[in-house]
């Protein structure tokens, strides 16, 4: 499956980054969202339960003249792999702040990972605001928890913007399709009439 006109690879800034999307307001200013490319390894809550955890990282670049509202809020729900049957991941949102020195570290540098899942595991969904000035910009971190040891297939994840709302795209494939995509609504930003540049 080709990538989607609207994904672009950014190598001017990060070998780490998978898709980067451009909207831009009436005036041609731009918001620019960058996803990641996963990290991942196992995780063994304290029930002893395994799971493989997968770190992705966002950074949202404010170059409109205007201060930008982020409010992120997962739901708790757990979702099914589509084309894996029994196969749930869930999604979970650190309070970390990832700055892109960090892209090169262990987990792209996010510390006290496993005392976060321990106590965020069974508990209400996972939100965070930001608020991001003109000419600035901020990263955080988004955590993917599922079933078992493996991953279940190579993972693709991105935040995307429709209007003012957000959604953050998973995507799985085996190494020749897509095996499955979900969007889940999560959150939602201050600024209007943002056109995604083609």
């Amino acid at each position: 499956m080709k990538r989607r006109k609207s994904e672009t690879k950014d190598v001017s800034t990060s070998r780490g980054i998978d898709t980067k999307y451009e909207y831009t307001d009436s005036i041609g200013k731009s918001l620019i969202i960058q996803n990641s490319l996963p990290k991942g390894e196992s995780y063994t809550d304290p029930n002893g339960k395994e799971y493989f955890k997968v770190i992705f990282w966002t950074r949202i670049i404010n170059e409109t003249n205007n201060p930008l509202e982020l409010e992120i809020d997962f739901p708790v729900d757990l979702y099914e792999v589509a084309g894996l049957p029994g196969k749930y991941y869930k999604v979970l949102v650190p309070p970390d702040t990832m700055t892109i020195d960090k892209e090169p570290l262990y987990n792209y540098g996010l510390t006290g990972l496993k005392s976060f899942l321990d106590n965020s595991i069974h508990k209400p969904p996972s939100s965070l605001k930001r608020n991001i000035n003109p000419k600035e910009s901020s990263g955080f971190y988004v955590v993917k928890l599922s079933d078992g040891t493996e991953g279940g297939g190579i993972l693709r994840t991105g935040l995307i913007l429709k209007g003012q709302d957000l959604f953050y795209r998973i995507s799985v494939w085996n190494s020749t399709a897509l095996i499955s995509e979900k969007e889940i609504d999560c959150g939602s930003i201050n600024l209007k009439n943002l056109m995604l540049r083609k």
